[in-house]
């Protein structure tokens, strides 16, 4: 089993940030929110551990 990696892990945090923006810019709320759903579910296949995806469901959770 892997344990939830919370240390920052993203290689120009900043970059990849301005891209996400940049995905939602000129979407309606609805859109952004399905984008948003879809990255979830993308990245939660990605992961595929489940105790990493229940860790990670528990952290959000508690936010």
């Amino acid at each position: 089993m892997t344990k939830l990696n919370i240390d920052p892990n993203i290689a120009k945090p900043d970059d990849f940030y301005a891209k996400l923006l940049a995905v939602h810019d000129g979407r309606s709320k609805e859109e952004s929110d399905a984008i948003n759903a879809r990255l979830v579910l993308i990245l939660s296949n990605h992961i595929g551990d489940a105790a990493v995806l229940d860790e990670a469901l528990s952290l959000a959770a508690d936010a």
